[in-house]
């Protein structure tokens, strides 16, 4: 069997773009009916100050609202070692931590430089990995930032390995734009690829210039097995003015089916979830 697995991040980057406020009674019924589609790694919610992420400041109540499933685990972002003490007291299943292949979007995502960023994740890493806590690395902008332009791969092969040596077990490519191409996107993974394993990646497209899908396939010809999405489409930066959402995933879940791939999900149950969202009044259908 050919199988891929799809880590639904809509609870997180999907929603944390959304300008009105949403209950977090909606939010414990969206992760519900995602771990019931049988989803291994769900991107829940993040640690971050609700100055800057207002929608996400229910972080610790979303976390003891959910039904956690045993098949399932629950990641949560945390850029700091004050994110990582709410997480860990939410007993979370896993950590982020997320930096950006450029200065200039470092500078407007988390106001340090790269440099920067790698200093303050380092005790953020260790303290988990000290508390039985995986953490999982993402790269913004790792074709096109919205203020640098096109991104040379070599500074995305730089971070990831900086990345992995601190103890991450895995690089989420981000595409935070949507702007990548079979030719960038190719140009890219053949760097990585040369010296990084396929495993130790998996890719995060939005869909922007509806490209996702067909991104998700080139990664898979590297050897990438994991790929993000968002049921409904959700998603967008607010550091990345006119990027639409991530990839839809029941769409990849069907585009991915169609050519012999397996995701494990239940289609019924992503159907259900996506009702969810469309309830919430935030389906981006056209996102895949």
């Amino acid at each position: 069997m050919n199988a891929v697995e799809l880590v639904e991040v809509g609870p997180r980057d999907g929603l944390q773009n959304e300008k009105s406020l949403i209950s977090t009674e909606a939010k414990i019924r969206l992760i519900d009916s995602l771990s019931e589609a049988g989803f291994g790694l769900i991107e829940a919610t993040s640690f971050v100050s609700p100055k800057w992420v207002p929608q996400l400041a229910d972080a610790a109540e979303v976390m003891a609202g959910i039904t956690r499933h045993p098949d399932s685990d629950y990641i949560v972002l945390t850029p700091n070692q004050r994110g990582l003490a709410g997480a860990l007291t939410a007993q979370v299943d896993e950590v982020a931590v997320f930096g950006a292949a450029t200065e200039g979007f470092s500078q407007h995502n988390i106001n340090c430089s790269v440099r920067e960023s790698l200093d303050r994740f380092r005790p953020v890493v260790a303290e988990a990995l000290a508390a039985s806590i995986r953490v999982r690395g993402y790269i913004s902008v790792v074709v096109h930032c919205p203020y640098e332009g096109t991104v040379a791969p070599e500074s995305v092969l730089t971070l990831a390995e900086d990345l992995l040596a601190m103890g991450c077990y895995e690089i989420s490519l981000g595409d935070t734009t949507g702007q990548g191409t079979k030719d960038t996107i190719c140009t890219l993974l053949d760097l990585l690829c040369a010296h990084l394993p396929g495993d130790k990646l998996a890719g995060h497209f939005h869909d922007t210039n509806h490209q996702a899908i067909a991104n998700v396939k080139h990664a898979l010809g590297y050897g990438l097995k994991r790929f993000d999405s968002a049921i409904g489409g959700l998603g967008g930066c607010p550091y990345a003015p006119g990027a639409k959402g991530n990839v839809n995933t029941l769409a990849l879940h069907d585009a991915l089916e169609q050519v012999g791939w397996q995701t494990g999900l239940n289609r019924d149950k992503l159907i259900s979830a996506e009702q969810v969202v469309t309830d919430m009044g935030l389906n981006r259908k056209d996102n895949g």
